[in-house]
């Protein structure tokens, strides 16, 4: 009986022994696989985890107008440090609370989930993590199959071995489903909310959190009810685990929430012609291909000044008639850096999307002849260097071709006229005859120095802008004037980043001294006249219509022909341009249709400019001012009845004096056919007049 327990026990202690040395192999077998396993995942190194992202469109403010967009689906990305803690939390307490304890898997919690679902005889309990859930959301499909869920452990295990938990956590933040085509918690607080993922509060961040359990079922605008207990739920675990008080608990379930139901990143009604521009910038310009514009996750810096493109916009929607079938383009620039800081293509975006601001060809009328006038300031001329005007047949071509051009209205001085009142009076005929005088090569040259790159015809009706150019290059031309004669150009992008936060462009500013700045500033004097009525005669000033409701100093030209509408100017620190007309080519006949360029830009101008100092324009120190009876052009005396203060280049200013009304011409030195050099020497008696000033 002794021996039998003795064999017993001798057998069941081989049995411990031998579970013991099973166990134990498969103890080390585990741990070999394990090792085996990581190890593999080292090798494997990190698994890429770029998703596709929106690209965002800022405003030179940096607030958002707009994005890329595939599919409906709106996806952006935020470093961890730009999400609310309360939405990190809540989020780690309802989904993971050991997630910065464990490896990637909850033991735990898997074996909780088990006993769970065979106590219900069914699958009720989910125990994946936060690491689980960002490896399936990257690389796998929804099918559930067992080869699905090996793949999502080795995927699991990849992202743990190689990526930290603060970036794990900051990946599956930025790509879970929230619902309502919002990935990620950026583009859900934009949805849910309208504001930032960094600044939901304490009751909205568990609001939130609840939607990835079933967004169908937990968004509140699906089913509020279910969305606000699972709120709560989330409120009392932050609780249990230390992340809130229980007083900020009940004071969040409290707290009433605003649903917005849109993002106010996707912004397409704000200024969308804009936004064509700066997504062909992207591709034309950068180099970028449609992919990586569209869902590279871009951060791309516009120079959209948002409240000028809104005055913009609401000007030109309440000057032109509903009714009128007119288009119009507009732009405004910063002269000095060339930021385009509104535009506009058309009168409804979603009826036409052609850009007539930066596509369209139009003739610019009489706005070319600011050019005109600087190359003849250059060239020797003065702003009271005369032409006659009246009605004249020009030959050219060897006497085979004639040119008749017409003044508006047919009006004519029938008389002398300086180059400043045919200018501010827009006399088509002095025009033609400087440009001609000139050499008809002399204008075309002159636009390609002002950036014009539209091809001119060197015809002599070029002077009255015969010749197709873009609103955005007159706006550049103009924009030369107002800085003083430095290069510059339309600038849309300043600085475009990418997902992973590299600066890939930034604009860098060159701006060359191309204009002579002491002719600039002449010019820029000679056209604030058109503002000015003691310019007034044969025919009021251009601009008489709209001086009554201008506030501070403009330089500017209006244009017009047959089928075409400008008007452009500036103040030091902005330019304006607008054009109307028809696409098809339709002649402008209504009169009101005709003061819609003129009405919008002045319009526009003074809202944009309110709130800001005036500024006037700044001689420069190779300048004199001198007033001037302006349809003589002599020195004004008590005896002129008008006169006008005017700059010269220091050594071209009249020498002589108006001395009385009507008896002007047989003192008026001929500039025309002997132009005066910039370089010539003051006259004596000229230096003595100074010199008795001071």
């Amino acid at each position: 009986m002794e021996l039998s327990t003795n064999q017993h026990f001798k057998q069941t202690v081989k049995m411990v022994r031998e579970l013991l040395f099973w166990c134990s192999c498969a103890v080390i077998l585990l741990f070999l696989c394990v090792i085996g396993i990581y190890t593999a995942a080292r090798i494997a190194g990190p698994p890429p985890i770029e998703v596709p992202q929106s690209s965002i469109y800022y405003a030179a403010d940096e607030t958002i107008i707009g994005e890329s967009n595939s599919g409906g689906e709106k996806r952006y990305w935020v470093n961890l440090q730009d999400i609310s803690p309360f939405l990190i939390n809540a989020t780690i307490a309802i989904e993971d609370q050991r997630f910065y304890r464990h490896i990637g898997f909850d033991v735990k919690r898997i074996a909780g989930a088990i006993v769970a679902d065979i106590k219900a005889f069914a699958k009720v309990q989910g125990a994946s993590t936060i690491s689980q859930q960002y490896a399936r959301n990257l690389f796998l499909s929804p099918e559930k199959t067992w080869q699905r869920k090996l793949k999502e452990a080795f995927y699991t295990i990849r992202l743990e071995a190689n990526y930290s938990k603060e970036e794990i956590l900051e990946g599956y933040l930025n790509t879970i489903y929230y619902g309502h085509g919002a990935y990620g918690v950026e583009a859900a607080s934009q949805y849910y909310f309208g504001k930032s993922a960094k600044d939901v509060t304490l009751s909205e961040a568990a609001l939130l959190a609840a939607a990835p359990k079933g967004p169908s079922s937990f968004s509140p605008f699906n089913s509020w009810e279910k969305a606000k207990h699972r709120q709560e739920v989330i409120l009392s675990e932050m609780v249990k685990q230390g992340f809130i008080s229980e007083d900020a608990a009940t004071e969040a379930k409290k707290a009433a929430i605003t649903l917005v139901g849109n993002t106010n990143m996707q912004q397409r009604n704000i200024a969308p012609y804009f936004q064509d521009v700066v997504h062909a910038q992207l591709k034309n310009e950068l180099g970028l291909d449609e992919r990586t514009i569209s869902l590279g996750g871009l951060r791309v810096y516009t120079t959209l000044n948002p409240n000028m493109q809104k005055i913009a916009e609401e000007t030109l929607a309440n000057t032109v008639a509903e009714e009128s079938l007119i288009q119009a383009a507009f732009i405004a620039m910063d002269p000095k850096t060339g930021y385009v800081q509104a535009l506009i293509g058309g009168r409804d975006y979603q009826e036409s999307s052609y850009n007539r601001a930066i596509q369209a060809s139009r003739q610019p009328g009489s706005t070319i002849k600011p050019i005109l006038y600087y190359a003849a300031l250059e060239k020797g001329f003065t702003p009271t260097s005369k032409f006659r005007s009246e009605e004249t047949t020009f030959t050219f071509d060897d006497g085979r071709e004639e040119y008749t051009p017409q003044n508006f209205n047919y009006k004519y001085a029938n008389d002398d006229i300086t180059m400043a009142q045919a200018l501010a009076l827009s006399d088509n005929v002095f025009a033609v005859k400087t440009h001609l005088y000139l050499g008809t090569e002399t204008l075309v040259a002159y636009a390609k120095r002002f950036g014009i790159e539209s091809k001119q015809e060197q015809v002599p009706s070029l002077a009255l802008g015969t010749s197709g150019v873009q609103v955005v290059e007159m706006a550049n031309a103009y924009s030369m004037l107002a800085n003083g004669g430095k290069s510059v150009e339309p600038i849309f992008i300043t600085k475009v980043v990418a997902r992973d936060g590299e600066v890939i462009y930034e604009k860098e500013e060159q701006h060359e001294q191309v204009l002579d700045p002491d002719t600039t500033f002449v010019l820029t004097h000679m056209m604030t006249g058109i503002f000015d009525d003691s310019l007034n005669g044969y025919a009021n000033v251009t601009g008489h219509n709209i001086i009554s409701k201008t506030t501070r100093p403009y330089a500017g030209k209006s244009g017009s022909t047959n089928t075409d509408s400008w008007m452009i100017g500036f103040t030091p620190d902005l330019v304006s341009a607008v054009w109307t007309g028809y696409d098809k080519g339709k002649a402008i006949t209504l009169p009101t249709e005709k003061t819609y360029a003129k009405n919008i830009w002045v319009d526009f101008m003074e809202k944009a400019l309110k709130d800001k100092p005036i500024r006037p324009f700044k001689p420069t120190k190779n300048v004199v001012g001198v007033n001037v009876n302006p349809e003589s052009g002599l020195l004004a005396t008590e005896d002129c009845p008008v006169k006008r203060y005017m700059y010269f280049i220091k050594g071209t200013e009249p020498t002589e004096y108006c001395s009385a009304p009507n008896n002007t011409n047989e003192t008026t030195p001929d500039h025309t056919e002997q132009p005066i050099e910039k370089n010539q020497e003051k006259p004596w008696y000229k230096r003595i007049f100074d010199w008795l000033s001071e």
